[in-house]
């Protein structure tokens, strides 16, 4: 017996969902396929469970921009508890560690200007890195201890944003890669006072602010729904785009290079090709000439 057949349709753009706490983000792409009816659709960039606020749903060919939009900046708002580190360096871990020490306000302004820039940080043990073949959350939650390498990061910028003795909330701009829950982590040990994070919400991803995101209820109403959709070429707005012409447009798609005139255009690098308000391709530019790595199929 034949399987039935999918009714589902193609769909092809962005939606830039502000999740709400507790849902996961497979969880989140899932709702979005069933609401547009879609084939095809992915996430750019995880966000856990307890955090809320910018997760960037490509649908269809939008999915082929996805690593531009996952290697973007990515900025939080971060509540972090004082006197108490955990063993996941959040709100759903155990308590490991406890101190009876508070910062002041002067001294987490001092402590903060230290992690900006190029830093080293070990990730939390209950993460999805791979150990041996195995995830770090796996082995922590079978008692065994997990021992993590430090990594490179990028913070671009700390913010104390409000102190309230117990608690500080905290705004980061980071790279790819920055565990935020590290940072409340290491922001308690080196003030002396231990810490975790009691709340986390990602306010940009990539292109996408917080004024960008649709609320998940707000996704029942069809025509908010229809607002919400971004074409594929938000997923771009971080690359140089060139404008081609029909013919210059037609070698793309063949998979071929086109070599680029004009006094603005790119000499290296990503680029993607606009043809009529269409996105046609993007790829790297070598010497002059933009050799195409993904070509869209849209047909509008």
């Amino acid at each position: 017996m034949n399987a039935p057949r999918s009714t589902r349709v193609p769909v092809d753009g962005w939606v830039v969902l502000d999740k709400p706490v507790g849902m996961t983000s497979t969880h989140a792409v899932s709702r979005l396929k069933r609401i547009y009816n879609a084939k095809k659709a992915g996430h750019a960039g995880t966000l856990d469970p307890l955090a809320s606020g910018i997760l960037p749903v490509a649908f269809g060919e939008a999915t082929k921009t996805v690593p531009f939009v996952q290697d973007g900046e990515k900025s939080y708002q971060f509540t972090v508890k004082w006197g108490e580190e955990t063993n996941t360096d959040d709100v759903e871990g155990e308590v490991v560690a406890r101190s009876d020490a508070r910062p002041t306000r002067e001294q987490i302004e001092a402590t903060l200007p230290r992690y900006v820039g190029a830093i080293m940080q070990t990730p939390p043990a209950f993460s999805a890195i791979k150990v041996n073949g195995e995830r770090a959350y796996d082995i922590a939650r079978d008692g065994e201890e997990v021992k993590l390498a430090a990594r490179p990061i990028v913070v671009h910028a700390l913010r104390l944003i409000a102190f309230e003795g117990e608690r500080a909330v905290i705004e980061a701009d980071c790279g790819k890669g920055t565990y935020v829950r590290a940072l409340a982590r290491d922001f308690g040990r080196d003030l002396g006072c231990l810490g975790h994070l009691i709340a986390l919400r990602r306010t940009r991803v990539g292109p996408f602010m917080v004024p960008d995101a649709t609320p998940l209820a707000a996704l029942d109403d069809p025509a908010e729904a229809g607002r919400a959709m971004k074409p594929v070429e938000a997923g771009l707005i971080e690359v140089p785009c060139v404008t081609v012409d029909r013919n210059g447009a037609a070698r793309l798609k063949r998979g071929q290079g086109l070599l680029l005139r004009g006094r603005d255009a790119p000499s290296q690098g990503w680029a993607w090709a606009s043809c009529q308000g269409e996105p046609v391709a993007f790829g790297q530019v070598e010497e002059g000439e933009l050799r195409p790595s993904r070509v869209f199929n849209l047909g509008r």
